[in-house]
């Protein structure tokens, strides 16, 4: 029985969205239990008005503290110990949770986990990896902004852990890893994306070589490898081109009686592209390497968006994600990258 902790006083919406996601979950995961972390009085309140309280599927943890979006993770590990966040980090700790979700700063919960749970044996640096849509279905991108600067063994590492989420969370058997660079041909990229090419080459892995950031949405990999400032660039960099094609559609099917026409005769495929694209169900991205499952939901996340970053910590619970990927990297990696800095 999974037991999944949620820091309910992070993100923008704070309770009001996390009771609600709880609920919509509650019913369909009728294994899990929910530890809710935070201001006891108010999160009871909530569950009151949700007609949760008392189900045997939630457990309250108090909390006085609350750690601020744009608090330094520093303030976070030594003047709040008593948040919301730091309390769910305790509970992963000392094994009374299986994963712990938050929607709150990213540099703090980070900073927690590396220093409550460290990392896996053999993993140098966590990286923030979650899905993203391609045409064929979706692809694991890591790092999306852990790691600014990365070693050629750090991107390694990265794949190896990348490629275990992907097989044990999607089934499916030798995923295919891409090293995101400049061009596809062997020649191209900086020595760093050089050197792992020739390592990744080198370990017991798919790799396909070099992928373009314009066949990233082609489904040419179920892997995308990177260091945290290109990942980051590459999902800012997506996410306003995504918003710029609706503000651009949004204003041409509202332009005239023409536009509206056709509105009407497009809604059902315009409906369908936005299931499709909505990135609120790509919710939730797994802290990956750290020795405790740790997803991030982002901040803004509604009730639907909230639930999803949820699903995603129920899901690797239920794969025991952590253990996997320690049993692997000991037996996958050579002792020299394992140790290197």
């Amino acid at each position: 029985m999974p037991h999944i902790a949620v820091d309910a006083m992070s993100g923008d919406s704070g309770p009001s969205v996390v009771v609600l996601a709880i609920r919509d979950l509650v019913k369909g995961h009728p294994d899990v239990v929910f530890h809710i972390v935070g201001d006891s009085s108010i999160l009871q309140a909530g569950l009151a008005r949700a007609r949760l309280q008392g189900s045997p599927q939630i457990v309250v943890h108090h909390a006085s503290q609350v750690v601020a979006m744009d608090e330094a993770p520093s303030q976070a590990l030594r003047g709040k110990r008593d948040s919301s966040m730091h309390v769910a980090i305790g509970l992963l700790r000392d094994g009374h949770v299986d994963a712990v979700v938050s929607a709150g700063n990213t540099g703090a919960l980070m900073a927690l986990g590396k220093v409550f749970l460290r990392t896996i044996p053999g993993i140098d640096r966590p990286a923030i990896a979650a899905f993203l849509p391609t045409t064929t279905g979706r692809l694991l991108a890591l790092d999306l902004g852990a790691n600014v600067d990365c070693h050629p063994e750090h991107l390694l590492q990265f794949a190896v852990m990348g490629s275990i989420l992907v097989e044990r969370v999607m089934g499916l058997a030798q995923p295919r890893v891409g090293l995101l660079n400049i061009g596809s041909e062997d020649i191209k990229g900086n020595e760093q994306v050089k050197e792992a090419a020739l390592l990744l080459r080198a370990a017991k892995l798919n790799f396909i070589g070099n992928v373009e950031g314009s066949d990233i949405y082609r489904g040419v990999a179920d892997v995308l490898v990177c260091d945290g400032f290109v990942g980051n660039v590459a999902l800012k960099t997506s996410e306003g081109l995504a918003w710029m094609i609706s503000q651009e559609l949004r204003a041409s099917y509202t332009h005239g009686w023409y536009g509206r026409m056709a509105y009407l005769v497009n809604r059902p495929i315009l409906q369908r592209l936005r299931r499709r694209l909505d990135s609120r169900q790509y919710n939730g991205a797994t802290l990956l390497g750290l020795n405790g499952i740790v997803i991030k939901s982002h901040g803004n996340a509604d009730r639907f968006a909230f639930a999803c970053a949820v699903e995603v910590a129920i899901t690797e619970a239920k794969h025991r994600l952590t253990l996997r990927i320690a049993e692997v990297i000991q037996k996958s990696l050579d002792p020299a990258v394992r140790n290197s800095a």
